[in-house]
């Protein structure tokens, strides 16, 4: 059981010293500068038994005054070359830290929304956080304080076995117990360690979720609610924390009073040794001297030892992400597509997530360049699992989605994505100045480009009557612009990224009808020459589409344009009159756009229908 444990620890633990191989300069001077301090300490307690030997008479060549000189020149000395070696280490631990913190960052941006699906996001930021925060405060401080307890501890064993090898039994004798009883300590700190990380990252996402749905929080008055989900959170975290720090209170004292009973048999025994004449006053001080840094510093190496096992934890956590697989990555010999034209294919594509169940089937649709296509269908259906597979946030477990014949996973996603623009239903803005979420778009645009987008999104009016225009912060998710000011800046930003493909959560069904007008104006400029994917929530905006496809069970069971699809008695007809039947009345027919077939009225302007909703 053991070993099954501490294989995977070493092999961490050897990972995590590979982030350390390029600042080993850094750290080897700053073990030679820790080797100067810690031979300058060692000679404190040889200059002080010399100084008792000469208060006590004895002949020797330095006078008293002298050898306190030399002991204040040896902590000044080692005072410099402390403080050198700390700000060594330090720079260098720092590094080791901003490195693993950008791998691990890194590679959560290269996950796929399957990983996040089944995670929480407290929980990743904790893991972001504090575990490496957890794993600098070992690297920083406790490899400085270990370099240094071990150089003292073996030179202080070294002298005193050359001051009286037989009061050096009686130490030697206390360093096997004390390296068993931190053996036994450490398997009980390194799962009660991990366990409190663990529950810490569970509080954290209680606590991101309930202040990220602050709005939900206090318009259902669940403060109270919220409040004591949290404490139950923090009082378990608390309860792992104080078994942990239960064990670690007696860790350290227990070696330091093992310790002591060895320092009063060297007494007892030293003082029998200083009166037969076989040690000097002096020398039996610089062995006590001695012993105490062996006791302390044992008594510290057996605290860092505890913390090491907290590092291991930490470091296992962080090691979990990075060896988590990219389920969507670019494949061997995937190639970029430079600018599409738009042709997007569904062949025979079926998906299950994680529990096997299939939420779409064999579903074969062919949308050709500049063509307007609506999703539809019952909750459930499957039309946001098919407007996942487009930009690959997910691949079919069955067949192909191909853009312009070329099978997406044979593409790099950057150039993929680089040909797709998304506007959800829900805008998530980031917690910038509106110039910047713009520009998120396109990073490189000018500032003309960006005023040019916002101006065909209809946000630039409002923007420059902001308190300060296109530098006023939007808060987090922007929370201080409205709904249809934030979906404007979205579009805004698709307006710059200038893709090829659109995929549009229908962004107007939350809104008022002022937002919704200018949202949809903006959106009928945004469609012209690109192909475009919609899923429709309210079959009023779908007459805009060349074509309609309803899904139903993960399946697709019609395909036409919205005057086809509601002559037949079909799922399309049924749910369009239960949508829209006032009392007996059936609904009037709404009339499209004129069109030419399939995509050749892409080019024609596009009028989104009145508002239908039920009243």
């Amino acid at each position: 059981m053991g070993k099954r444990v501490s294989q995977p620890a070493i092999r961490d633990m050897r990972r995590l010293f590979k982030y350390v191989a390029p600042y080993r300069w850094l750290l080897i001077a700053a073990s030679v500068l820790f080797v100067i301090s810690s031979g300058l300490f060692l000679a404190f307690p040889s200059i002080s038994g010399q100084l008792v030997n000469a208060v006590t008479g004895a002949a020797l060549p330095f006078s008293p005054g002298e050898i306190m000189l030399a002991l204040v020149a040896v902590f000044v000395l080692r005072a410099i070359v402390d403080i050198i070696s700390q700000y060594l280490l330090s720079r260098a631990g720092e590094s080791v830290t901003l490195d693993l913190r950008a791998d691990v960052y890194r590679h959560l941006q290269s996950l796929g929304l399957s990983f996040y699906a089944s995670r929480r996001t407290g929980e990743l930021v904790s893991r972001l956080s504090s575990d490496v925060t957890v794993v600098r405060a070992t690297l920083v401080n406790n490899v400085a304080t270990l370099l240094s307890n071990a150089l003292s501890i073996t030179g202080s064993a070294v002298l005193i076995l050359a001051v009286n090898w037989r009061l050096t039994l009686v130490v030697l004798i206390v360093l096997p117990v004390a390296t068993l009883i931190a053996v036994l300590y450490g398997r009980a700190i390194r799962p009660l360690s991990q366990q409190v990380q663990d529950k810490l990252a569970e509080s954290s996402s209680v606590a991101e979720e309930a202040i990220s749905g602050v709005r939900v929080v206090k318009s259902f008055g669940r403060e109270a609610h919220e409040t004591s989900r949290f404490e139950a959170a923090a009082r378990a975290t608390f309860q792992s924390a104080l078994r942990l720090a239960t064990i670690r209170a007696t860790f350290g004292p227990l070696i330091g009073l093992m310790f002591f009973f060895a320092l009063l048999a060297i007494l007892w025994f030293g003082s029998q040794e200083v009166s037969a004449g076989r040690l000097s006053a002096g020398d039996l001080v610089a062995f006590l001297l001695y012993g105490s840094i062996i006791a302390t510093g044992v008594g510290v190496l057996a605290q860092i030892f505890s913390q090491l096992q907290e590092a291991i934890g930490a470091t296992q956590r962080l090691f979990e992400i990075l060896d988590t697989p990219c389920d969507v990555c670019d494949r061997a010999g995937a190639q970029p597509i430079g600018v599409a034209q738009g042709r997007v294919t569904f062949e025979r594509v079926t998906f299950a997530y994680e529990s096997g169940i299939e939420v779409v089937r064999d579903i074969n649709l062919d949308i050709a360049p500049g063509e307007i296509v609506a999703l539809v269908g019952p909750s459930g259906a499957g039309k946001s699992t098919l407007f996942n597979l487009i930009p690959r946030f997910y691949d079919p477990t069955g067949g192909a989605v191909k853009l312009d014949g070329i099978d997406l996973r044979d593409i790099t996603l950057s150039s993929l994505r680089a040909n797709i623009g998304i506007v959800p239903q829900e805008t998530v803005l980031f917690s910038g100045t509106v110039r910047e979420n713009i520009l998120y778009g396109r990073l490189d645009a000018s500032e003309a480009e960006v005023i040019a987008a916002a101006k065909a999104a209809n946000a630039h009016t409002f923007i420059t009557e902001l308190p300060q225009g296109y530098d006023t912060p939007v808060g987090e998710r922007g929370v201080k612009l409205s709904g249809g000011q934030r979906q404007r800046i979205a579009i805004a930003r698709a307006v710059l990224k200038d893709p090829r493909i659109l995929l549009l959560d229908e962004a107007t069904s939350s809104l008022d009808s002022e937002s919704e007008g200018l949202v949809q104006e903006a959106l009928g400029r945004l469609m012209r020459h690109r192909t475009t994917i919609i899923i429709a929530h309210r079959l009023s905006t779908v007459q805009i589409a060349h074509r309609i496809a309803v899904l139903d069970k993960g399946r697709l069971v019609e395909l036409g344009t919205h005057d086809e699809l509601l002559a037949r008695d079909g799922l399309y007809r049924r749910l369009y009159l239960l949508q829209f039947a006032v009392a007996d009345e059936e609904p009037a027919p709404l009339q499209p756009d004129p069109v030419a077939p399939r995509y050749a009225a892409a080019d024609a302007p596009l009028r989104f229908p009145a508002s239908t909703r039920p009243r």
